[in-house]
């Protein structure tokens, strides 16, 4: 069954809204971020990361965002049209606003903590006169990201893309992304998370970032019922992320499908959800099976997690369907019910 319609006469295949930022990963690994001395510099920010990895994918891919008026912005720009990535839509901060900066601990390969600085961001600046309805109808489908609902203008500016999006027959796919770093309260959270939840085809996230959605409402309830609690408002596909205890796609014809991650020998434990993410779309906008996406998407998350950086180890669809090749010649079949 075909849960999602794409309209296959729109150029861009895919548009994420929200921050690019930086990322500086310690080389000086398996130590706290306070012995760190060395980093390595790479694009960060969960909706680039994974606009780099669907345009590795091979996907035609655009983005809505902005970034500060200086070096950093401009390797933002550079890194994404480097990838084959528009960067039309991409604005410049008018008022001193800094690009997000993001250093990251490799306390060992399961222990990993994340520093981010959210102070006055350009991603968050992005203005509601910025949204472009032309570039919008024009794309298959947009990825909001929760953290870009976190602070306004950046706020107001993704739910005029959600109006434009709906009214153009854009699908409509909600990253949960629940970063703490910038919102006010947890009330704050539940109502914008809501709101976009309540209109989107497909949310993906984890189990604390649903609580967080449906907050108010309570949270002591099954993944069936957070999921059917969305298909109720016109959800197609809900995604339940549980970490090392795999994922399940929940569809809105009551069925579920169910996988654990790769086996795969850690080197850090973030990362993994935008290559999952890029992929299992990848697999969505291919028309596969959804046991396929998500099998598609474990994949990438594990070899993410196996890699030094996010952006740059976003692998091709070749890379993946080798590394599946192999891995289910070494370990069977990965697809298992939680």
């Amino acid at each position: 069954m075909g849960y999602i319609e794409f309209d296959n006469s729109k150029e861009f295949d895919i548009v994420p809204l929200g921050r690019a930022a930086i990322d500086f990963n310690p080389v000086d690994i398996n130590r706290p971020l306070s012995e760190s001395k060395t980093f390595k510099k790479y694009l960060g920010g969960s909706p680039a990361n994974t606009a780099v990895g669907l345009a590795r994918l091979g996907k035609k891919v655009g983005f809505i965002g902005k970034v500060s008026n200086d070096s950093f912005g401009q390797f933002v720009v550079s890194y994404f049209k480097n990838e084959g990535i528009d960067t039309s839509e991409i604005c410049f901060a008018k008022n001193g606003e800094n690009l997000g900066l993001t250093f990251t601990e490799i306390l060992s390969p399961t222990e990993s903590s994340i520093l981010m600085y959210r102070n006055g961001v350009a991603d968050l600046a992005l203005e509601v006169d910025e949204i472009n309805e032309a570039y919008i109808k024009n794309t298959k489908a947009i990825i909001i990201s929760g953290t870009a609902l976190a602070q306004s203008p950046s706020r107001e500016s993704s739910l005029k893309a959600l109006e434009y999006a709906k009214k153009n027959n854009t699908v409509v796919i909600f990253d949960i992304d629940y970063r703490e770093y910038s919102w006010a309260n947890k009330d704050d959270i539940a109502i914008y998370y809501s709101i976009v939840a309540k209109n989107s085809d497909i949310i993906i996230g984890s189990r604390e970032e649903f609580d967080l959605t449906q907050g108010l409402i309570g949270k002591d309830i099954s993944d069936q019922e957070t999921a059917n609690r969305w298909f109720n408002y016109g959800s197609k596909i809900v995604v339940i992320k549980h970490g090392k205890e795999g994922s399940t796609a929940y569809t809105s014809d009551k069925k579920s499908f169910s996988i654990k991650p790769f086996p795969i020998k850690l080197l850090k434990s973030f990362g993994g959800g935008d290559a999952y993410g890029s992929a299992f779309i990848y697999g969505l906008l291919e028309g596969w099976d959804i046991i396929d996406c998500l099998e598609f998407g474990s994949a990438s998350a594990s070899m993410l997690v196996a890699s030094h950086s996010c952006s740059d180890a976003m692998p091709t669809v070749e890379e993946i369907k080798e590394f599946i090749r192999k891995s289910k010649e070494e370990y069977g079949e990965m697809v298992a019910k939680l």
